[in-house]
């Protein structure tokens, strides 16, 4: 089995190749080549979690789980087997992973539902997924004027600094006006006004994946001519901007989406992160570390 750090992991996975490999995850899933199953979570008195994925796709499926705590952070891993033989093929640590994967997805669902010249974007959320979602949108739309907010303003400085974009005075300045917003913040509460979106905006919201907490306001869910998401079956579990608002009429998968661009109404993307994803990002990484094996054959002779 094929042991792969998390620079291995960022330096075999680059983003563009990542937005091409959830489109291609996705076109599975409508067509029932892959299997996804939702997270579930086992949550603790102390605070600690572990959280669980599991996918199939393609000639492999996977697993990722990883574990959590408030004051010590988080663990991600993920493990990639062999669909035929059920063999283990790969041990990655996956936080890049997610990272990318994720960006990537939002990358993916901005170039079906955003307005094709959209050159401004909107970020609430400076830190560890904010920069592959610009990373990543930035690979599919002309993007000139990136605006940034967050509650510290060092952090959002410093973002602005490395990235290009803009430190905005308040979450209104940053998104006010923009044809795209992200918010990838841990924040419990609506983090933007349905007020400051303008019709034809699209909104990309991937922050909150638990039943309690929401980045959006339920009356701009309502107000939104469409709301994405990347699993209906996870949604209902675990999306709290959903089942808090009690807006589902309007909700469709990713997998069902054909390109679509609405000038007149809001389009939202509520990304809750699938194990698919990481099932295909994850098969590609490997497979780009066996086309190089003078690289990775000692490491994966030392866990046989």
């Amino acid at each position: 089995m094929l042991y792969l750090s998390e620079e291995d992991v960022r330096g075999l996975l680059p983003m563009r190749e990542a937005i091409k490999l959830m489109a291609e995850a996705f076109d599975a899933l409508a067509h029932g080549r892959a299997i996804n199953q939702p997270r579930r979570r086992l949550i603790l008195s102390t605070g600690s979690a572990l959280h669980s994925m599991a996918a199939s796709y393609q000639n492999y499926f996977g697993t990722k789980f990883y574990s959590t705590h408030p004051d010590y952070g988080a663990h991600f891993y993920f493990v990639l087997y062999d669909a035929g033989t059920a063999r283990p093929l790969a041990w990655m640590e996956a936080n890049h992973l997610g990272q990318i994967r994720t960006g990537a997805a939002t990358g993916y669902a901005t170039d079906l539902l955003a307005n094709p010249d959209a050159a401004t974007l909107g970020i609430i959320g400076s830190g560890f997924q904010a920069r592959t979602q610009l990373e990543a949108i930035r690979a599919v739309r002309p993007i000139r004027t990136v605006r940034v907010w967050s509650r510290s303003e060092e952090k959002r400085r410093k973002f602005a600094e490395e990235t290009g974009a803009e430190p905005a005075a308040s979450a209104e300045e940053a998104v006010r006006g923009a044809e795209i917003v992200v918010t990838a913040t841990s924040a419990p509460e609506p983090v933007i006004d349905n007020a400051w979106i303008a019709p034809g905006t699209l909104v990309n919201a991937m922050g909150a994946n638990r039943p309690t907490s929401r980045e959006l306001p339920a009356d701009l869910l309502q107000r939104a001519g469409l709301v994405v998401v990347d699993s209906l079956e996870q949604a209902k579990i675990e999306s709290g901007d959903l089942i808090l608002s009690g807006c589902w009429d309007n909700v469709r998968e990713l997998a069902t989406i054909r390109p679509r661009f609405d000038s007149k109404s809001v389009t939202v993307f509520k990304s809750l992160g699938i194990c698919v994803e990481d099932v295909a990002a994850g098969a590609f990484v490997y497979e780009r570390a066996r086309a190089t094996p003078e690289r990775f054959a000692d490491r994966s002779r030392a866990r046989r």
